[in-house]
């Protein structure tokens, strides 16, 4: 199969596209188990993209159940540089209103139960990631954004994205801690991508769907579960032009991004002393470095 260089980890609708053609689904095994779904691989106006549902299509994996590690793997295994992560996210500030669009630049990591790292077993690598989001790839995805002029949607540029443990949501003095030290938005699952996506040296933005404002806001009460599910079809519905645009915007002028040499100066172990096993395991990540 050819190699595909872009990759889009989010819900099942992202890949209902009616634009999307010659569809396939891929079962891929990695050293690290099997993704979370089958990948699903299609043709978005003459590019091949490879789509991923985070939580499974029937929604069966809790946020801390995610094989974070195999879905990135996957990713890389077809050939993967570009990756875009869409999530719904609750907003933390007054201003970034339900169905609005941020595509931040930070993140927050309050997680416990991940694993966020390919590495160990005998190889030791540190990644520099006090720029955790490919720059020129979220300058895609927010030109893309600007560009569609969507009813309804504001876009935010940069911003901090808390990445909570979950599965249960905020409690009040959490959300005002988040909001004291100037959070944007948070949600449960892209910093382990982030960070494993530098390590297979692939860049990677998210694209943060609001669907509503986290437990601090003082009408939160009000939402209904019929409010934020409404929100999230209509969030999935403009993700997919923006995903569209963004593919196309990216195929005709693949950016630059320091994402795809990552482990250059990264691993600390010499390879001659790492054993067989772990180079097998992490081959395609090292291949380039041997």
């Amino acid at each position: 199969m050819a190699s595909i260089k872009i990759g889009i980890i989010g819900g099942s609708g992202l890949y209902k596209m009616e634009s999307l053609k010659d569809i396939q689904e891929v079962v891929v095994e990695t050293p690290f188990g099997s993704p979370s779904d089958a990948i699903i691989t299609g043709t978005l106006d003459g590019t091949r993209v490879a789509f991923l549902a985070r939580h499974n299509r029937n929604h069966t994996l809790l946020p801390t159940e995610l094989p974070f590690r195999a879905n990135i793997y996957a990713m890389k295994s077809l050939g993967v540089e570009y990756l875009i992560s869409a999530s719904a996210v609750g907003s933390l500030k007054e201003e970034v209103k339900p169905l609005d669009m941020v595509v931040p630049d930070q993140f927050i990591d309050r997680t416990k139960n991940r694993v966020s790292t390919f590495f160990g077993e005998g190889i030791v690598a540190h990644i520099t990631f006090g720029d955790p989001v490919c720059k020129n790839l979220a300058g895609v995805l927010a030109e893309s954004i600007a560009s569609l002029n969507l009813a309804d949607v504001t876009l935010h540029r940069g911003g901090t994205y808390v990445c909570m443990e979950g599965p249960a949501f905020s409690t009040k003095a959490e959300s005002n801690l988040y909001r004291s030290w100037g959070a944007t938005v948070i949600g449960m699952t892209n910093l382990p991508e982030a960070k494993l996506a530098r390590e297979a040296e692939i860049a990677y933005a998210t694209l943060a769907l609001a669907t509503d404002y986290d437990c601090w806001h003082p009408e939160h009460d009000s939402v209904t579960v019929e409010m934020v599910v409404n929100n999230l079809h209509r969030n999935s519905a403009n993700a997919q032009k923006v995903i569209q645009e963004a593919v196309r915007r990216l195929s005709a002028n693949p950016p630059s991004s320091d994402a795809h040499s990552a482990l250059k100066y990264a691993i600390l172990t010499p390879l001659d002393k790492v054993s067989v096993e772990t180079k097998k395991k992490l081959e395609l990540l090292l291949k380039k470095y041997i």
